[in-house]
Parts: structure tokens; C-alpha cells; sequence
């Protein structure tokens, strides 16, 4: 799940009562009704454009996202988690970078999502180019006193239905930060690295 950073609590909670309501979970030895369960909740900030602290985000919100999740094309930009978020002074969101791989005979999917909140605009590029240093308006003025320190977080999720070995997942996984930094990011700090297979 993908959330605001004051509502991971409610969403992992919420995601445990569903998994238990909807019988999704595999129970102890013995114990029917008994599981445990560590659902992951990624988050970005959105305080600077949402009421952060108003604690919009609801139990019926993450059972309504579970219940609707489907496969297909995801909704992108100013939707979900990606409502709040802001990149490099522009008006962030959610997007996909998903594709479609051949080798050989077969046909494999990659997929990945970000949920982009970070960076100033000076260290923006484009294919390699500082176009940040060239785009000065149309800035954002939430927090003057600290706009020019490179700050924020980014939520990237890779999946893929392709038979790749742990260590085969561990460098695309790696390829992560490396694109990131392609985009503008000065320094990287915190990522961590999940490696669970397809």
C-alpha cells in the first residue's frame, strides 16, 4: 500500500482486519482463525499540499482500494498518493515506466510505478540536460526558507513475471537509484532494496 506519512498506521492495520474479514491469510498450525501477517505501507510526505494532519485517510478507504484493486493500466498523475506529491518544484504525482520484454519465444512484463515528491529545480535534467537551471518560473513558494535544500522521498516499485534468479533481481532493483539520480537527485539516502522474487 501507498500512503501519506501520517497515515501508515491506520492503512497497515486496515490491510491486516481485511486480509482477516476476507479469509486471505494462512493460518498457524492448528489455529484456524490464528496468522500473522506485516503488510508493507510505503509513504511520501504530502504535508505542503494536503492537511496532513487532518487524518482524511480512513479504515473504508483501504478496504475500497483493495476491493477495487484490478489489473490493467494504472491511473497516473494527480490521483491516489500521487495528489500531494511535488518533484523538483513542479507538481508531482504518480507514474509507470512499464514495458513489454521478448527474449527468445516469450513475452515478459515489467512493471513500475513511482510515487515522485522530491528534489529542487536546479538539479532537474532531462536525457542528461539541465533543463531545471533554464525553467526559473512558475515556482512553488510553500516553504521559502528552505527551498533551496534538495529534499523529499520516492516510492518505486519494480515487478516483473519473469524467471529471474535473487541475484538477476537484486541488479534490476539496483537500477532504481541509478535512474533517479539520472533525473536530478544530489544524494540518495535510506533506499532499501526488496528483492521477493516474481
Amino acid at each position: 500500500m501507498i500512503t501519506n506519512t501520517h497515515s501508515v498506521g491506520i492503512v497497515r492495520d486496515a490491510v491486516i482486519e481485511w486480509e482477516y474479514k476476507n479469509n486471505i491469510f494462512d493460518p498457524l498450525p492448528d489455529e484456524p482463525n490464528v496468522f500473522w501477517a506485516l503488510p508493507v505501507v510505503a509513504e511520501t510526505y504530502d504535508g505542503d499540499l494536503n492537511d496532513i494532519n487532518g487524518f482524511h485517510v480512513k479504515k473504508e478507504h483501504v478496504f475500497d482500494a483493495l476491493n477495487n484493486a484490478k489489473s490493467g493500466k494504472v491511473d497516473e498523475g494527480n490521483v491516489g498518493g500521487g495528489t500531494g506529491m511535488i518533484c523538483h518544484d513542479f507538481k508531482g504525482g504518480t507514474g509507470t515506466s512499464s514495458r513489454k520484454v521478448t527474449v527468445g519465444s516469450k513475452v515478459y512484463t515489467l512493471g513500475v510505478l513511482v510515487q515522485a515528491n522530491y528534489g529542487i529545480r536546479r538539479t532537474f535534467t532531462v536525457a542528461g540536460v539541465p533543463v531545471g537551471k533554464e525553467i526559473t518560473d512558475l515556482m512553488l513558494e510553500i516553504d521559502p526558507v528552505k527551498k533551496d535544500e534538495d529534499r523529499g522521498s520516492i516510492i518505486v516499485i519494480v515487478a516483473t513475471d519473469a524467471p529471474l534468479l535473487p541475484h538477476q533481481l537484486k541488479r534490476l532493483a539496483r537500477r532504481v537509484p541509478i535512474g533517479i539520480s539520472k533525473m536530478g537527485l544530489k544524494r540518495i539516502k535510506n533506499i532499501e532494496i526488496h528483492p521477493h522474487g516474481q
